[in-house]
């Protein structure tokens, strides 16, 4: 997406020639000619960056005065100063005062360019280091080799370059965000910002403030205006996560601000307008909402654009020991602790865990191994070592001690024995996907039915899970 720079000059043929500069090379532009009608082209729409002349005749502010405005809202705005009347001590404190550079006139254009490029990527760097340090350490792919984690691969790739809306729905902790954060990666906004907020965290009284921000009172000092959400995600995307906790009231308004990209803050009258390509999450049935009324219709066709859902961890165990290593390897770099080795009963054991938690319970469940199993970081973590409500789960083979009750049996009871509770270990780890398993054991699909059959073991063949993607019209 192109970046939009705001010139501030009161010479008409300079902010001609600048933006003649900066529209051959794709940037957009608008023209602001005093302090007042810059400051009102920054309310109604924010710019990714402004190039600000410091003298400015008929105006209320000069540049510096216009700076500083700016940056009381958004200290991170970039900010490149041009004078034909500068001096170093003039430059000097442009700088001090948050500019990027300093320019005089006359420039020269590729002079002008470099800085600009230079500016906008030394916000992009700045925006991602912020984030970064907020949230540590987004997962930003999704991480498995299930048939149904492939399919939500490809549906990714398809959908992030259209700018679409995107409906994610799946259970809690099973990886909504992750996928937001890939389409948001994959997409022509990839360089603007990725801003979230959690509806089910929010107060409800404060959510429009957070959705639209807040003008300035009377004594701006004492109230000064706050970007909302959807002005912060200006260029870039807007996460509503966990869509369905937002208050009704602010369902409607939030349909007539994606209808027109554009809004009012409370306490305003300015039109503000913005570019946000909206991703929304649930952990609920958005149809049975609209059914009981706690959700709006209009909102959910505007939102649903194109529908994907995340399987639950137990519907893709295959996934659980790359995931389990993935979040062994991230553990360790996070802590600065040396990673280990999770054996293999360790993984049939987690493989067979039901994870009402999803993905973000195991993560939490390795970090917490990672810290609290016993022995030296060169020794593996066994099967015995995981929280007795996880190992509870382990199939029984992992648990047979083969010195007293197999050894108690005769040979073919014993191999039935053993063959029963192998099968039963492996269909867990697979899900109960007969074709998989087959494919492990080195069975035919055919002959490992009739072996299941024969020792008893119920098996029901499961595919699986697809993700959805409906082809609802965009309204």
């Amino acid at each position: 997406m192109a970046h939009e720079i705001l010139i501030v000059d009161d010479e008409p043929d300079i902010r001609a020639l600048i933006e003649g500069i900066l529209t051959d090379e794709g940037y957009e532009t608008r023209q602001a000619h005093n302090s007042d009608t810059a400051l009102a082209a920054f309310k109604q729409r924010r710019p990714s960056m402004v190039v600000l002349d410091i003298w400015l005749q008929n105006s209320r502010l000069d540049g510096l005065g216009i700076l500083a405005a700016l940056h009381r809202e958004e200290p991170q705005l970039p900010v490149v100063m041009i004078s034909g009347h500068g001096t170093i001590e003039t430059a000097v404190r442009a700088i001090q005062q948050g500019a990027y550079d300093f320019i005089e006139k006359p420039f020269n254009s590729d002079r002008l360019l470099l800085v600009v490029a230079r500016a906008l990527e030394a916000a992009r760097l700045r925006r991602e280091n912020s984030e970064l340090r907020l949230r540590a350490g987004p997962e930003a792919e999704l991480v498995g080799v299930s048939q149904g984690i492939g399919q939500l691969r490809t549906a990714i790739e398809r959908v992030a370059p259209t700018g679409s809306r995107v409906l994610i729905t799946g259970p809690a902790g099973s990886g909504k965000e992750v996928a937001a954060r890939m389409i948001h990666a994959r997409s022509r906004r990839n360089d603007g910002p990725f801003v979230a907020l959690n509806c089910a965290t929010l107060n409800p009284a404060r959510f429009e403030e957070e959705l639209f921000g807040l003008e300035a009172g009377n004594d701006p000092a004492a109230q000064p205006r706050r970007a909302g959400v959807l002005e912060r995600a200006h260029g870039g995307t807007l996460l509503l996560d966990e869509v369905a906790d937002m208050p009704l009231e602010t369902q409607g308004k939030i349909v007539r601000a994606l209808q027109e990209q554009g809004f009012e803050r409370v306490g305003g009258a300015v039109r503000v307008k913005v570019d946000v390509r909206v991703i929304a999450t649930t952990n609920r049935d958005l149809q049975a909402e609209i059914a009981a009324g706690r959700f709006r219709e209009d909102l959910y066709y505007r939102l649903a654009v194109v529908p994907l859902k995340i399987p639950s961890l137990r519907e893709r165990r295959e996934d659980v020991p790359a995931l389990a290593r993935h979040f062994m390897g991230r553990s360790g770099e996070l802590s600065g602790m040396a990673a280990r080795e999770l054996a293999e009963d360790t993984l049939a054991a987690l493989q067979a865990y039901d994870w009402p938690g999803n993905v973000r319970q195991l993560r939490n469940l390795i970090d917490w191994l990672l810290i609290m199993a016993p022995g030296e970081a060169r020794d593996p973590i066994r099967a015995e070592m995981l929280p007795p409500e996880v190992g509870s789960a382990a199939p029984a083979m992992l648990k047979l001690d083969r010195s007293s009750e197999i050894m108690t049996l005769p040979l073919r009871e014993a191999r039935e024995l053993f063959e029963k509770q192998y099968l039963e270990a492996q269909l867990l780890r697979f899900g109960g996907n007969i074709s998989r398993t087959a494919n492990f054991v080195g069975m035919e699909r055919s002959a490992l039915h009739r072996k299941l059959k024969f020792l008893g073991v119920h098996a029901e063949d499961r595919a699986a899970p697809q993700p959805a993607a409906a082809n609802a019209p965009s309204i």
